[in-house]
C-alpha cells in the first residue's frame, strides 16, 4: 500500500495531539472521582454510579460518532476538521464539569450527570476522529508504528504534566478554595489542549483512500465488524486493559491519602509511571522490528500481571519499592497503546481486504467504546467496594477499607492483565499475514477497475 513518506513534522505533530487529550483524560481518570467525593461533596456511591451510567450511555454513542466521521467529506479530509472545530466547546464543558455550583445534594448530582455526559461526548467527538486519523495518514506498517509510538510518548508526557501540575495549579489558582482552583485549572488545560489540536490539524495529511467507490451503510459497517474476529479481540483487549489501568490510577489517590498517609506523593508517583511508560513507548518501533506485535503484547501483559500482583506485598512504609514497581509497570505497559492502535489499523486493512469496504472511524470507535466501558466498570467496582467496606471521605479508614484500596492497586488489576494475555493468544494478524494483506490491497488499487 504505497503512500508518500511521512515527514518528521507530521509524526511529531500527530503525536502531540495525544498530549492535548491527556490534559483531559488523565485529569478525569486520576482526579475526577476524588474531586466529586472530597471537593464537590457527592457521596462515593452516588459519584461512582453517575460515572458508570454516563460512561455506559456515552460508550454507545461512539459508533454513531465513528460512522458520522467516516461519512464526513471536506477539503481537509474526513477526520482532521474535528481537531479544528471541536476543541473550543470541549474546553468550555471541561470547565463546567469541574465547577461546583451550590445546588444542594440533588442539584449537584444532576449537574454532575449533565456536565460529565456532555464532556465525554464532546471529548469523543474530537478523540475518535483523531484516533482514526492514524489509520489514514499512512498505509505503511512501520510508519504506523512510528506515529502511534509518537502519539503515546506525547500522551504519557501529557499525563505526566497533568499529574505533576494539576494539584499545584489547584493550590496556585485557588489557595484554600479547592473548588475555585479546579475550575481555573481546567481553564488552563482547555486552552493548552486547543492550541495543540490546532497544530496537529496543520501538521497532518490524510493519504489512505478506500478501494470502494461508494460508502457503505452504517448497518453494513457494523455487520462487517461483527464478523471481524481480530477487531472483536482488540475490542475486549482495550476494555480489559483500560479496566486494569483505571483501577490503579483512580485508586492511587486514595492509596496515598488513606493507606500511606502521604497524599503529596501522588504528585511524583503518577508522573514516575507516566515517564516510564513514555520510555517504554519510545522503544516500541525498535521492539517491533524483532518481535511480532501479538507476541510482544502477550509478553507485556504477563509481565504487568506479575508486577501488579507484587504490589499486594508492599508495606505502607516501603516507598522506594512502590516507586520501583510503578516504574517497572510503566516500562512494560508503555508499548501496549501504540501496539493496540497499530493493530486496530491492521484490522481496518483486514476488513477492506476481506470485504472490499473500509470504515476506519467505526473501527477505531471500538477502542473509544471499550475504553469508556472499561473505565465505567472500573469506577463501578471502586464505588461498590468502597460502599461495602465503609469508605468515609476525609476521615481515617477502617482496616477493611484500607485492604480494599490495596487490592484495587494490586491483585484485581493483575487478574485483568492476565485475561488480556489469554485473549491475545487468539489474535491472527501477525506480520506475515499483514504483509500479504497490504500487498493484495496495493495491487487492487493499482489495477484498473473491471467494467
Amino acid at each position: 500500500m504505497k503512500t508518500t513518506r511521512l515527514t518528521r513534522r507530521e509524526i511529531v505533530g500527530y503525536g502531540l495531539g495525544d498530549m492535548g487529550f491527556n490534559f483531559y483524560w488523565t485529569n478525569i481518570s486520576t482526579f475526577l472521582l476524588i474531586f466529586y467525593t472530597d471537593v464537590f461533596g457527592i457521596t462515593a456511591a452516588a459519584a461512582a454510579t453517575m460515572l458508570f451510567v454516563v460512561k455506559i450511555f456515552n460508550a454507545f454513542t461512539d459508533p454513531m460518532i465513528g460512522a458520522f466521521a467516516d461519512r464526513t467529506q471536506t477539503r481537509w479530509g474526513k477526520f482532521r476538521p474535528y481537531l479544528l472545530f471541536m476543541p473550543l466547546p470541549l474546553a468550555v464543558i471541561g470547565v463546567l464539569t469541574y465547577s461546583t455550583p451550590d445546588f444542594g445534594p440533588t442539584g449537584k448530582l444532576v449537574w454532575a450527570y449533565v456536565t460529565y455526559l456532555l464532556l465525554m461526548t464532546t471529548y469523543t467527538g474530537v478523540n475518535l476522529p483523531y484516533s482514526a486519523l492514524s489509520g489514514v495518514i499512512s498505509g505503511d506498517a512501520k510508519e504506523r508504528n512510528a506515529i502511534n509510538a509518537s502519539r503515546f510518548v506525547c500522551g504519557f508526557a501529557g499525563g505526566t504534566l497533568v499529574t505533576a501540575l494539576s494539584p499545584r495549579l489547584v493550590a496556585w489558582f485557588g489557595g484554600a478554595d479547592h473548588a475555585l482552583g479546579w475550575t481555573l485549572t481546567m481553564v488552563f488545560w482547555g486552552i493548552a489542549a486547543a492550541l495543540i489540536f490546532a497544530f496537529t490539524f496543520s501538521a497532518t495529511t490524510e493519504r489512505v483512500q478506500p478501494v470502494q467507490a461508494a460508502a457503505s451503510s452504517v448497518r453494513q459497517d457494523l455487520a462487517d465488524l461483527r464478523s471481524n474476529l481480530p477487531w472483536i479481540l482488540l475490542f475486549f483487549l482495550a476494555l480489559i486493559i483500560m479496566l486494569s489501568i483505571t483501577l490503579r490510577m483512580t485508586s492511587a489517590a486514595y492509596y496515598f491519602k488513606y493507606v500511606v498517609n502521604r497524599p503529596e506523593l501522588l504528585a511524583t508517583f503518577m508522573p514516575a509511571y507516566l515517564l516510564a511508560a513514555a520510555a517504554g513507548t519510545a522503544f516500541t518501533p525498535l521492539l517491533t522490528r524483532f518481535i511480532d506485535k501479538r507476541k510482544l503484547l502477550i509478553g507485556l501483559m504477563l509481565a504487568s500481571t506479575v508486577l501488579s500482583a507484587a504490589f499486594l506485598f508492599v508495606q505502607s512504609d516501603q516507598i522506594a519499592m512502590m516507586y520501583a514497581l510503578q516504574i517497572a509497570l510503566g516500562l512494560v505497559l508503555g508499548p501496549k497503546s501504540p501496539l493496540s492502535f497499530a493493530m486496530l489499523a491492521d484490522s481496518a486493512d483486514y476488513n477492506e481486504w476481506r470485504n472490499g469496504r473500509r470504515a476506519t472511524g467505526m473501527t477505531f470507535a471500538a477502542s473509544s467504546f471499550a475504553q469508556k466501558l472499561g473505565t465505567a466498570v472500573a469506577v463501578a467496582v471502586i464505588g461498590a467496594l468502597f460502599s461495602v467496606l465503609g469508605y468515609v471521605p476525609n476521615a481515617a479508614q477502617s482496616a477493611q477499607s484500607q485492604a480494599g484500596i490495596v487490592w484495587l492497586m494490586s491483585v484485581i488489576p493483575a487478574g485483568f492483565t492476565l485475561l488480556a494475555a489469554v485473549i491475545m493468544a487468539f489474535y491472527s494478524l501477525d506480520n506475515p499475514t499483514m504483509a500479504r494483506i497490504q500487498s493484495d490491497l496495493a495491487e487492487r488499487k493499482s489495477s484498473p477497475p473491471t467494467p
